[in-house]
């Protein structure tokens, strides 16, 4: 079994804004189009134009409607990848080490010369963040885009996770929860950032902002003075095409 790091020098991940979030899967089609057609390995797709299509993704948003204790319902969109925990129980359940964190940068990676694909990783994971590669039989998850952070090859403004890059909400920060002053700690500590799923223990990098709540039907009701008729009793044109309406 692979062990875990005592300690980790950094601790790279996201915060994912699920108030701003708007459920338009840009963040889940770059993934999978970085991921296949750039420096990762190739994400299959099974019969992709079939009735039955299959295919392997890192990313996936899900949509629920849902009901706050107070106010009206609300839509929220939940996007789900790999959290890169710092007790990683998809790293120690792996009979081939071929699952492992790293101690640079803490992000979790599959050695894929080394995954048998039993599943076990899959299984351990309480958040469903890897899925098994039908054409390759390996086990596959999220890489925190460690082909991009680290590639000197581009624009400084692209070295971040392929799914913030993208995001036309700036919904996804990235960043080192390592560092008290970073980005995604600020934002984290302001908005009540929050893992998911605490009681499993997993200690998740990746950190979760709740949505604010919104607007009611009383507080808009304030428009309803501004949308009076300005006159009580139609004048020319207009009253002459009330009598022709008046007709039908």
């Amino acid at each position: 079994m692979t062990e875990l790091p005592k300690k980790t020098k950094r601790k790279l991940g996201l915060v994912i804004d699920l108030d701003t979030c708007v459920g338009c899967h840009a963040c889940v089609v770059s993934c999978k189009g970085w991921n296949t057609e750039n420096y990762g390995v190739p994400l299959s797709d099974q019969d992709p134009y079939g009735s039955d299509p299959e295919g392997t993704f890192l990313n996936r948003v899900h949509t629920y409607e849902v009901q706050p204790v107070e106010g009206e319902a609300q839509l929220v969109h939940f996007p789900r990848s790999c959290l890169h925990c710092e007790d990683a129980p998809c790293v120690t359940v792996c009979p081939t080490g071929a699952s492992y964190k790293r101690v640079e940068d803490g992000i979790v990676l599959v050695n894929e010369q080394d995954c048998i694909g039993c599943g076990l990783c899959a299984w351990a994971c309480p958040y469903g963040a890897r899925e098994l590669d039908a054409a390759e039989g390996v086990m596959k998850k999220c890489t925190l885009c460690v082909d991009r952070i680290y590639n000197d090859n581009l624009p400084e403004e692209d070295r971040v996770p392929a799914c913030v890059r993208t995001c036309p909400s700036g919904a996804r920060h990235f960043g080192d929860f390592s560092d008290p002053s970073s980005e995604v700690n600020k934002i984290s500590e302001s908005r009540g950032g929050f893992d998911l799923m605490p009681e499993q223990g997993t200690k998740p990098v990746n950190k979760y902002l709740p949505p604010r709540p919104k607007d009611t039907i009383k507080e808009i009701d304030v428009l309803s003075p501004l949308l009076v008729p300005v006159a009580k009793e139609p004048k020319g044109f207009m009253a002459w095409l009330d009598k022709q309406l008046d007709g039908f």
